[in-house]
């Protein structure tokens, strides 16, 4: 367990690592891109090779907190002035012993994306445990994670909406507290990990964020009784065989069977939501006995006590085998090591005796009603490739139409003006020598990055949307032109142009 950081300390840190220009864009720089991308794979060498004698700042520094690798005391001593060897002892992130610092833990600086700040990123200074490439073999099953690609995708995916009161399920080193705290005023941060919870608060200290609130204890037990406007959650979602011999690391099992606790979570998180409150989350859950995985997802969306809106994306999917790979891999069991071949049956036994055939792994969206019954039940699969960041922004402008939408009847909608999002491209396709295309498609430059071919009454109707005439009436001068019922066109284009207001290729003007 770490000690508990002491503010001043953590303050001294966060200005020694400033001064020191120590960065991420600072690190890239140093060692290049093949290198940095190296790292992402638990490869050192390359970076370390490429540093060679330098012993300036970012060179020490990337060297200890970055790559945990033991440095001089005399060279982290002009490293870190203020802080100094003994003070990373103190606060548990490194030990002294014989004129050398031996890092305990990581502290990387992580820059992300964010489109609400002035230059469209931020970034932080992250604590963490050492990962296997410093261990030198497999994770201890107490790992506290740093931030990993789930991390960001769920800090990006986080609403940039005002709330006054916020959860994060299974903080881990807290980057999910940090991220709600840039528009939530008050934080609660828990998870089952006493070192975890440290590190929640020791990188709230060195980032001087306030208003974070750590308490320990599973799922919505710490919690009980209480409500917030903003949930949170990258739970210990990885499926994982409930044998003795396969470890059992906190930052990814939940030690449930299969895919119980994104259920878990499903079902209950209702009770924990204010009025209107939203909670996200990322998860895995598992195709069983020719169920897809979505409809088994939205099965314990109505299982919940509290009625929800829901909207659940499916990013990808993986075979048995593939999954067991990737996560096997994960704790530092590679191929050709011992255990590997064990470790890969074991995850195909247990998911035989459920009669798996795929999990998938996608983003869950619920919201509890602030009145009425839940009006959105969404359940997508998108494989793509996404465009690019801002997707907290495309999910809040995406239920903010939506609940415009639900409150106009097709009057109201056809009586309203639309104009098309910047985003939006449009792609004609034709044969050769034909005049007419055979193929219109509308593209998203942002946002989940959809591609959907349209008709040339929907595309005309796109074509028109620049903020200047209500949409029926576009409508009925297309019937005209077309020569077709303004009537029977209404009510065919009216659900479509309903549809891409909601996916954002279309906004209210």
């Amino acid at each position: 367990m770490l000690p508990e950081p002491d503010p001043a300390l953590c303050s001294d840190l966060a200005a020694d690592l400033a001064a020191a220009g120590y960065t991420a864009e600072a690190l890239r720089g140093a060692w290049g891109d093949a290198a940095d991308d190296a790292i992402a794979r638990g490869l050192r060498a390359p970076a370390d090779r490429a540093l060679a004698e330098r012993d300036d700042p970012v060179a020490v520094l990337g060297r200890l907190l970055m790559l945990g690798m033991p440095q001089s005391e005399a060279s982290v001593s002009r490293s870190l002035p203020r802080t100094g060897p003994d003070g990373l002892e103190r606060l548990g992130l490194a030990s002294v012993e014989g004129g050398q610092v031996r890092p305990l833990a990581v502290v990387r600086p992580q820059s992300y994306a964010d489109a609400e700040a002035p230059d469209g990123g931020s970034s932080w200074w992250i604590a963490s445990d050492l990962d296997e490439a410093a261990l030198g073999g497999p994770l201890p099953e107490d790992h506290v994670l740093g931030v990993g690609g789930a991390s960001l995708t769920l800090a990006a995916l986080q609403l940039p909406t005002p709330a006054a009161r916020g959860l994060d399920i299974g903080a881990g080193c807290g980057i999910q507290a940090l991220r709600a705290r840039r528009s939530v005023g008050h934080v609660v941060a828990t998870d089952i990990s006493p070192r975890a919870l440290g590190f929640t608060r020791l990188n709230a200290l060195l980032n001087g964020v306030d208003a974070i609130e750590t308490r320990l204890g599973s799922l919505f037990e710490p919690v009980a009784g209480e409500r917030f406007d903003r949930i949170v959650s990258n739970p210990p979602f990885v499926i994982t065989p409930r044998v003795g011999d396969v470890p059992a690391y906190e930052y990814r099992d939940g030690g449930m069977e299969g895919d119980d606790v994104v259920a878990a979570f499903v079902r209950g998180v209702g009770d924990h939501l204010e009025p209107g409150g939203i909670a996200q989350l990322l998860g895995n859950w598992e195709t069983r006995a020719g169920t897809p995985g979505l409809d088994r997802v939205r099965e314990w969306v109505a299982a919940s006590p509290v009625p929800l809106d829901a909207w659940v994306v499916e990013r990808e999917s993986l075979d048995p085998l593939s999954y067991a790979e990737l996560w096997v891999r994960d704790g530092g069991t590679l191929p050709g090591t011992p255990g590997f071949a064990r470790l890969i049956d074991a995850w195909l036994d247990d998911f035989t005796a459920r009669e798996v055939t795929e999990v998938g792994f996608g983003y869950v969206l619920l919201r509890r009603p602030a009145s009425g019954e839940p009006t959105l039940s969404r359940f997508e699969s998108l494989h793509q490739a996404l465009p690019g960041d801002g997707l907290g922004r495309h999910l809040a402008d995406a239920l903010a139409a939506h609940d415009r939408l639900t409150a106009l009847d097709d009057a109201g909608f056809a009586a309203s003006v639309l104009v098309v999002a910047p985003d939006v491209t449009e792609a004609r396709h034709h044969v050769p020598g034909q005049e007419d295309p055979t193929v219109i498609e509308l593209r998203q430059g942002g946002g989940f990055g959809r591609a959907l071919g349209v008709d040339p009454a929907l595309a005309a109707l796109v074509g028109a949307c620049d903020g200047d005439l209500p949409a029926g009436v576009l409508i009925d001068a297309i019937a005209q032109l077309l020569g077709a019922d303004a009537a029977a066109l209404r009510a065919d284009l009216l659900p479509r142009v309903r549809e891409l207001t909601f996916t954002g290729f279309l906004r209210f003007a």
